[in-house]
């Protein structure tokens, strides 16, 4: 157990000096992901440049820096999009039940069918690279995650005691459904949001590495990475620190997320 607590205090100081480096990477380094500096293309790590230069001769350190503000954003929005959409809808489905429940189930069960990435490349080919998209993408791929969760624990609320003695004292459904049973199933859905965010981490950058992300010269983890695959024996520090960022990052939300999930 202390063991698990010290793991779970470091993953959330680990997610919370990235969310530092977010917020102050605009003032810290303005202008220095996108500064060309041919000259020095390729450079190896040094104590100018402490993550190397890319093929074009800009700061990597910048770029994985302002990435992070990229790829933790997009990730952030879509998980909360889904969340939204998926949540809302699972916990309608589950309350009232009848023929709603069992189309939403249904188009769930058809989207859940497809493995994330196949179901991204689709959702990301057909609405095109851009960060809105790409945020679109993957809510509509997790969706049906918070859907099912939702409904499942709509279901069991719908089911207390507290329920049918709010409705005996006169009030409605949407009442009942808005004060009493959202409330409880609220804290299930923002639970799987930590546990999802890895999932779509790994995801976003799967997709930007295939060029469905973000275009450039906009900086973010996947391209990145995609960027890096014709330089890996000459410059493979251009793979590296992106690469550890992504394993870092994507690290600390799985054990804050099954710590959390223990704990629940």
């Amino acid at each position: 157990m202390m063991r698990r607590a010290r793991l779970e205090q470091a993953a959330g100081l680990v997610l919370t000096a990235l969310l530092l480096l977010v917020a102050v990477a605009p003032g810290l380094f303005a202008g220095a992901a996108d500064q060309v500096d041919v000259a020095r293309r390729l450079a190896p790590p040094s104590a100018a440049n402490w993550f190397g230069t890319d093929e074009t001769g800009r700061d990597v350190y910048a770029r994985v820096i302002h990435g992070a503000g990229t790829t933790l954003g997009i990730v952030g929005a879509a998980v909360l999009l889904a969340a939204a959409i998926g949540g809302v809808t699972g916990a309608m489905a589950g309350f009232f039940g009848r023929l709603g429940d069992m189309a939403l189930s249904r188009g769930a069960d058809a989207l859940l069918a497809f493995p994330p990435i196949i179901l991204g490349v689709v959702v990301a080919a057909t609405l095109g690279p851009g960060a809105a998209n790409l945020v679109l993408a993957l809510g509509i791929i997790y969706a049906p995650v918070f859907f099912r969760i939702a409904r499942a624990a709509a279901l069991g609320e719908a089911a207390r005691p507290y329920v049918e003695a709010a409705r005996a004292l006169g009030h409605g459904e949407w009442a009942v459904l808005l004060r009493h049973v959202a409330p409880n199933v609220a804290p299930t859905v923002l639970l799987q949001c930590v546990i999802l965010f890895p999932l779509a981490l790994q995801i976003q950058a799967a997709l930007g590495f295939l060029g469905l992300g973000v275009p450039p010269p906009t900086p973010d983890w996947g391209a990145s990475l995609q960027e890096s695959r014709n330089y890996l024996t000459v410059a493979p520090w251009l793979a590296i620190f992106p690469g550890l960022a992504l394993l870092v990052a994507s690290l600390a939300a799985l054990l804050l997320g099954r710590g959390l999930q223990g704990r629940g």
